[in-house]
């Protein structure tokens, strides 16, 4: 792999072109089917990523359905993370809704005290938070070997990134959304605003290597070298590779919430941008990281109410038996 130090172009001028050069014969249904039967193939440890670490703030508890079980964490003493089951033990309430005071999530029916470990039936799940994402482990869901630590994708060094987290959800399954990263292909024509002369390098079940500019404004563009890479089957990691912000990193993961009132399978999508830079004026970018984690988000939300509604014409087909190949 090319040092992100070398050839490095940081800003471009792209001159005016007529119309894309068609990727539909380079993006072989094959080479994206073998690298999605890689990705389920490897574990997970019954890990599953709930939402960013942020979004757990102390004295408010976040719930959330994982695979149609209700979960819900909150923060302990010191900002520990607690985690377990949405439902109280004692005649069903939704824990999401109670307050959290003194670390204990107290149930808003009857006032019964959770602190976190086993109450009358209740047990808590395993639950990490790693500074970035917030990871609950369900064994009954997963069924896999459970792993102590959830597999956390290698990142820049924590003190050097700007990282936003944004979350949504749409009608599909995991699969769909990791297919739909795993062809990069699309990015040019789908997402014209934000992506142009895309090229795929390499493609295979173990990672794609892409060049591609990112559209900064008018013909305004930052050429990258990015490697994409699926280390499981809900997961699929973009880094940067060569070009200005080497070494940043995108993590996309697919986290299933269960059925919705017509029995179709929702799935959320979480993903973390953690974007580093060798630029002297990064260090001020990051000071200012309130400020700019909204526009990292909002664009990350354009980009994905596209690629969800991909994701859901994907799942709309092979649900019917309509889906090519």
């Amino acid at each position: 792999m090319t040092s992100g130090r070398s050839r490095r172009v940081p800003l471009a001028w792209r001159h005016r072109r007529h119309g894309r050069r068609s990727t539909w014969q380079e993006a072989k249904p094959a080479v994206v089917a073998d690298a999605l039967r890689a990705a389920l193939g490897r574990p997970t440890g019954n890990w599953y990523v709930v939402c960013g670490s942020r979004e757990v703030r102390e004295g408010v508890p976040f719930g959330v359905p994982l695979g149609g079980h209700e979960v819900v964490v909150w923060r302990g003493p010191g900002g520990a993370l607690r985690a377990g089951p949405g439902i109280c033990p004692h005649l069903g309430a939704p824990l999401r809704e109670s307050p959290v005071r003194c670390g204990r999530i107290v149930c808003h029916w009857h006032g019964l005290v959770l602190d976190g470990g086993p109450f009358a039936g209740w047990e808590p799940y395993p639950v990490h938070d790693d500074g970035v994402l917030v990871w609950v482990r369900l064994d009954a869901l997963g069924g896999e070997r459970p792993l102590p630590r959830p597999p956390v994708p290698a990142r820049p060094p924590a003190g050097t990134v700007l990282d936003a987290v944004t979350r949504t959800a749409g009608v599909c399954e995991p699969e769909d959304v990791v297919a739909n990263r795993l062809d990069p292909w699309h990015g040019a024509w789908f997402h014209p605003y934000a992506f142009t002369d895309l090229t795929v390098e390499q493609a295979g079940p173990e990672e794609f290597v892409v060049r591609v500019s990112f559209r900064v404004a008018g013909r305004l563009v930052v050429p990258v070298r990015a490697v994409f890479t699926a280390p499981g089957p809900r997961t699929v990691v973009m880094r940067i590779a060569e070009g200005e912000g080497a070494g940043s990193v995108v993590e996309t993961h697919a986290t299933p919430l269960g059925g919705d009132a017509q029995g179709r399978p929702r799935t959320a999508v979480v993903e973390a941008v953690l974007a580093c830079s060798g630029r002297r004026g990064f260090a001020v970018a990051r000071r200012a990281a309130p400020a700019l984690r909204p526009l990292v988000r909002r664009a990350a939300d354009r980009l994905w109410r596209d690629d969800l509604a991909y994701a859901e014409r994907r799942w709309a087909l092979r649900s019917t038996g309509r889906f090519p190949g």
